[in-house]
């Protein structure tokens, strides 16, 4: 079988795209390399001895993707590519409906048109909003509270009604929590362009020496010590997962909507905490005013994804920690080393 992986240089995208070929898959890459590095498939295809198809484009450009299908039967595809940053999408909001909206119609048009019907997207947990009661299953309310949740519920609406008209689709929303982590290789992992998103970069390129301190985005939440509480998840559970969902819906015709989360809530002060036992570092931090956007606590109930497809997350948050280490210590600079 054969894969389309948009935005598959980015984090999640080569980490997937590794393990889709480990598990027998071949892999067709689109990716504008806006905010990820060709290196990272190159890492992919140097650890599995591999060969990976890749395009440079964007999933806005109907061309490329229409060139992409007339040179490939494609027999699935699982959609990363769009724009990510909470705190950015509240600053560009029309850059990210656009991209991240019209990418995903634009994408799943052309899929139609050729009679690809099998679509994995790549949602996310803010479509939850500042939900008050924990864990959070898939039936409770959605209600964000940024552009970049916003414009993952438009698209997972969108495609809910397009499998209500055609339920000859297999379409899977896979609701991530708090990706982080990195191949246990050392070779691939979590490396942004721009300023990192998310806070595990951050912490490693402190402890690292890249960054003077970290800054903590408020500590007077209502959390256990008042910091900001993530469902933190391994980004090689979250590749996996895309794979049992891939197995799930080439069985049959289905509309899934999965948590895909470890179900535990770790503090800000936690991570920290847990990344100096590994690394033996201090990290440095101040404290400073919230984020505009950001939610007090946000932690999952992962058991639909158990009970459909066969998923569980299996590591820790030690382990998380363990291997984002080793890839900061083997790779300080990112890809451009």
């Amino acid at each position: 079988m054969k894969i389309l992986v948009t935005g598959g240089a980015g984090y999640i995208g080569s980490h997937t795209c590794l393990e889709l070929i480990t598990s027998g898959y071949e892999v067709v890459v689109l990716d504008n390399l806006s905010n990820s590095s060709l290196e990272s498939l190159k890492r992919v295809k140097k650890l599995l001895n591999c060969q990976i198809v890749f395009y440079r484009g964007d999933v806005c450009d109907e061309s490329i993707l229409i060139k992409i299908f007339e040179e490939h039967y494609i027999d699935g595809v699982i959609h990363f590519a769009g724009l990510k940053a909470v705190s950015e999408s509240v600053l560009k909001p029309i850059e990210y409906y656009n991209n991240n909206v019209s990418g995903s119609f634009i994408l799943s048009s052309v899929m139609k048109n050729f009679g690809c019907k099998t679509l994995i997207f790549s949602s996310s947990a803010t479509v939850y909003g500042d939900s008050k009661v924990m864990p959070i299953n898939e039936e409770f309310p959605v209600s964000p509270i940024n552009p970049y949740g916003r414009s993952k519920l438009i698209v997972e609406n969108y495609l809910k009604d397009v499998f209500k008209a055609d339920n000859s689709w297999s379409i899977a929303l896979l609701r991530y929590f708090n990706p982080v982590g990195a191949h246990n290789s050392g070779l691939i992992g979590e490396d942004s362009n721009e300023i990192p998103n998310n806070l595990m970069p951050y912490v490693a390129q402190v402890a690292i020496g890249k960054r003077k301190k970290l800054f903590i985005f408020g500590d007077d939440y209502d959390t256990k010590d008042g910091t900001g509480v993530r469902d933190y998840i391994h980004v090689m559970d979250i590749a996996k997962g895309h794979i049992k969902a891939m197995e799930y819906l080439k069985k049959e015709s289905k509309m899934l909507t999965l948590n895909l989360a470890t179900g535990n809530g770790f503090s800000v002060l936690e991570l920290i905490h847990s990344f100096e036992s590994v690394s033996g570092k201090k990290i440095k931090y101040d404290i400073v005013d919230r984020r505009v956007g950001d939610v007090a606590e946000c932690y999952a109930d992962p058991f639909l994804a158990d009970k459909l497809i066969g998923w569980k997350a299996k590591f820790q948050l030690i382990d998380m920690c363990e291997d984002v280490w080793r890839w900061q210590q083997m790779n300080p600079n990112g890809y451009s080393n």
